[in-house]
């Protein structure tokens, strides 16, 4: 008996000194920084519902870890398992398998972000996209043509000019030209429904004519507070069946011909295009940007002017007039000079 005993006391102290064995190597082993990936980074997918086990063996698969055991028994010891998210990785460094643990909680997956600014066309947008490895230029420029996208605010659209919204975005490594440009349609509708609780369709607008109209003032505008001023001159012109006069639309016309140079000369004026606003009346066939909030806000609610000309000051503002004397006076102060000054450098 006695001899039992002693057995049983020795392969307790055993068993206990193995789990104290054992724990203190799995409490290194959890604060023990590994990596084994490529140098330039490694990417591992999470799917959707993958367990921690599966995930262990993904991440040492990859070089992320060094062993399954500590990731999943602290996954397990912290109750995490159920909140693991799914989504691409990258892992460049080492890391512990609780730091690594901790990423795939938080979801921080791995996100390419780009920043597409206010006023660039649909063609610019794509070019931006692809130079920065974001879809394939050619799938993105035939995205561009998914009218039914917008069919039911721009039933006449003939691509997705103007609905492309400038902001900054994070796509993952592995999207699509459609879910791109879908995602930026998807940004312009809530924008747009945003900013209409607070400012309401005018009676007589449709959102296509607000969206070219916010367009042009985007085009227009280089001093936020200005856009109401703008609009307001353009909104006048259109009630009194004046033509619009805006350069930017015959630089856009041009920008499709392929013309433009950077400049606009006198003779681009005559431009047979139905985006020539010197010749022809009402807005433009087609929004000639893709508008920020500021300048749809603005076109929603212009401010109430009498102003029917502006004339840039040469230093991003405007000068507005009432009547065409006074116009032509702001011109001759603000254009001409300029010119006369050009001319003696």
């Amino acid at each position: 008996m006695r001899r039992l005993l002693i057995m049983l006391f020795v392969a307790a102290a055993v068993l206990i000194a193995a789990l104290a064995g054992a724990g203190l190597w799995l409490r290194s082993e959890i604060d023990a920084p590994y990596y084994d990936g490529q140098e330039e980074g490694t990417f591992v997918e999470i799917p959707r519902g993958t367990n921690p086990g599966r995930a262990a063996d993904l991440l040492v698969g990859s070089g992320v870890l060094r062993a399954r055991l500590p990731f999943v028994l602290y996954i397990r010891y912290a109750n995490l398992g159920r909140r693991l998210q799914a989504g691409e990785y990258r892992f460049s460094g080492p890391a512990t398998p609780k730091q690594v643990a901790q990423r795939l909680v938080r979801g921080d997956v791995y996100s390419r972000t780009i920043t597409i600014p206010e006023g660039l066309t649909a063609k610019e947008t794509i070019e931006l996209l692809a130079k920065h490895g974001l879809g394939n230029r050619q799938e993105l420029e035939e995205t561009l043509l998914r009218r039914d996208w917008i069919r039911d605010l721009d039933p006449a659209a003939r691509n997705l000019e103007g609905y492309l919204f400038p902001e900054t975005y994070r796509f993952s490594r592995k999207a699509d030209a459609e879910t791109i440009v879908k995602t930026m349609v998807d940004q312009f509708r809530t924008k747009l429904a945003r900013t209409m609780e607070a400012n309401p369709l005018p009676p007589g607008w449709s959102i296509s004519r607000i969206v070219i109209l916010a367009s042009m003032i985007e085009k227009e505008v280089k001093e936020p507070e200005e856009a109401p001023l703008v609009a307001s001159a353009l909104v006048n012109r259109l009630d009194r069946k004046m033509p619009l006069g805006c350069d930017a639309t015959i630089i856009y016309a041009m920008k499709l011909a392929g013309t433009y140079q950077g400049r606009l000369g006198k003779a681009d004026m005559g431009m047979a295009s139905p985006y020539n606003t010197y010749l022809h009346l009402n807005l433009p066939p087609g929004p000639i940007c893709n508008p920020g909030a500021g300048s749809l806000r603005a076109a929603l609610r212009p401010a109430k002017t009498d102003y029917l000309y502006s004339v840039s000051r040469n230093d991003g503002t405007h000068q507005f007039s009432r009547d065409f004397n006074s116009h032509v006076r702001a011109v001759e102060r603000y254009q001409k000079s300029l010119v006369r000054s050009r001319s003696r450098q």
